[in-house]
């Protein structure tokens, strides 16, 4: 592991503040970062914005000019070495005579996974890894998750009482948390490429599920899992783009459903309801990278039991509404404590009256 300065870890540190302008346009791309420092002065800098413009180094060395020659360049994530929408951006700094790369983590997808940092090595150009990586890894999960694994990363949501209820015995739901929580959650929202829900909320709510109150471009799409396609064709959520997914497909309702401007894909699973795993294949396939659940007991249940729950955001209200409220899962019913799933705590903070904590399953 290098020694890295304190100057280094200052200039990626702004390195992955400028990444995070990016945190709500760049999908399916990741977001990242680009100081450029010539004798200990800031040059350059630049961050990517959306697919299809030019990288985060790019820019970078368009603000520097010829001062990028001998220069180092803090960059989150490893130059890219091949070409896609736009080239190489390992080329681009060898062109420009930069001196060391300094990287936070190497890039997981397979057409890079270290081809950029030979290619820079090779052109002698000093190259080092590894400073900052958790930060850098965390600005980026689904992208990782997507490249390693082949799947998106599955945030869900939640809201509840101290007492775990998320609903009265009657349906009622609002509110539980405060207007400050409910602010935070468009922020997750915004940053998601795609929002899934279960027909049952669709039922019963109408949710628009779409990103309010926040400057962004890109509304993400919107999956409703609805094994017999009883989502309404005047249902809120298929205003922009929708997905419904269903198990037993049927023409008049998939018809008046498409007419609505939904798309509909069925994706048949065990006893009649929709193949989950198959269906975050599929949002893979797709190029999406973090995906926002906001849903009931059912759906909830179903994706946790199913292992596809990669970190839960539980807010929690200090209200109590008893032992007839809804609850936050549905699950099959436990015989031991060693079967419980099991989260470690990532963050916690106190968001206006209510808690926030972030959730990450513990595995093995």
């Amino acid at each position: 592991m290098s020694n890295f300065s304190a100057a280094d870890h200052a200039h990626m540190a702004q390195a992955l503040r400028l990444a995070e302008r990016g945190l709500y346009t760049t999908t399916p791309n990741p977001r990242v970062g680009c100081v450029l420092v010539n004798e200990d002065a800031v040059v350059g800098e630049g961050w990517h914005a959306r697919a299809g413009e030019p990288h985060a180094e790019v820019y970078a060395l368009r603000a520097a000019g010829l001062l990028a020659r001998g220069a180092t360049a803090y960059v989150t994530l490893e130059p890219c070495s091949h070409h896609g929408r736009t080239p190489p951006c390992a080329t681009a700094l060898i062109d420009a005579g930069v001196a060391r790369v300094v990287a936070a983590m190497r890039d997981p997808n397979p057409q890079v996974a270290g081809a950029g940092i030979s290619l820079l090595t090779l052109a002698g150009i000093q190259v080092e890894v590894g400073l900052l990586e958790a930060l850098a890894r965390e600005l980026n999960p689904g992208f990782v998750a997507r490249m390693t694994r082949g799947r998106p990363w599955l945030r869900l949501k939640t809201a509840s009482s101290l007492d775990g209820g998320t609903a009265l015995g009657n349906g009622v739901s609002k509110w539980i948390t405060g207007p400050h929580a409910r602010a935070d959650v468009q922020a997750w929202r915004a940053r998601a490429c795609a929002i899934l829900t279960g027909v049952g909320t669709v039922l019963a709510d109408d949710p628009r599920m779409n990103v309010r109150d926040i400057d962004t471009p890109r509304q993400p799409l919107k999956i409703v899992v609805d094994s017999h396609l009883r989502t309404p064709p005047t249902a809120q959520i298929l205003h922009g783009r929708s997905l419904i997914v269903c198990a037993l497909d049927d023409a008049v309702r998939r018809a008046a459903l498409e007419a609505a401007g939904a798309e509909v894909l069925c994706i048949p699973g065990p006893n009649g309801r929709v193949g989950l795993s198959a269906l975050i294949g599929v949002l893979a396939q797709r190029g999406l990278n973090e995906i926002h659940v906001e849903a009931g007991a059912t759906l909830n249940g179903a994706l946790l039991d199913a292992g596809l729950v990669d970190e839960w955001i539980a807010y929690l209200a200090p209200v109590v509404l008893g032992d007839t409220a809804r609850g936050v899962f549905s699950l099959p019913p436990l015989t031991d404590m060693a079967g419980r799933p099991a989260f470690s705590l990532h963050d916690s903070r106190q968001v206006g009256c209510d808690l926030r904590l972030s959730l990450r399953p513990v595995t093995g």
